[in-house]
């Protein structure tokens, strides 16, 4: 798989444009991605220049190494980075809805191939409830 990680708030404490204090098993949760399923991880981050070379040497002296940098892959031309958008088959950041689950929990689930809502599995479901008549237009007034 290729897998997207923003860097600030999901790898470091979010202290930009410092660098944050490494989170909790973010780096050796990302190196044992790459080493026991050969997944490629790209940095995917809105640092650029200095700012985006220390975030590079960070990971790299702790032993991560990106497959690319903000590109789909190393040789991708400036050119056609314009967007910046970049085609994974899973995104890692901070800013998801609902936050940044635990790194053991991502791990596990990306692991087990079992892509489920990381809040659940620390949560027990409540049973399905079906919705009252007039719900939706309680909430959109139609």
């Amino acid at each position: 798989m290729i897998i997207a990680v923003d860097f600030d708030g999901t790898i470091v404490t979010h202290e930009y444009p410092k660098i944050g204090k490494e989170i909790p098993f973010a780096i050796e949760t990302l190196k044992r991605l790459q080493d026991e399923f050969q997944h490629q991880i790209i940095l995917w981050t809105v640092r650029e220049g200095k700012e985006l070379e220390e975030a590079i040497e960070f990971c790299n002296a702790r032993g991560l190494e990106f497959y690319a940098i903000n590109k789909n892959y190393p040789e991708e031309g400036e050119d056609f980075a314009e967007s910046r958008k970049i085609r994974a088959d899973i995104y890692i950041d901070d800013r998801n809805l609902g936050g940044l689950p635990d790194w053991g929990v991502i791990y596990q689930m990306i692991a087990s191939n079992s892509m489920v809502d990381p809040f659940a599995l620390n949560r027990e479901k409540p049973a399905f409830q079906q919705p009252k008549k007039g719900f939706l237009k309680s909430i959109f007034g139609k």
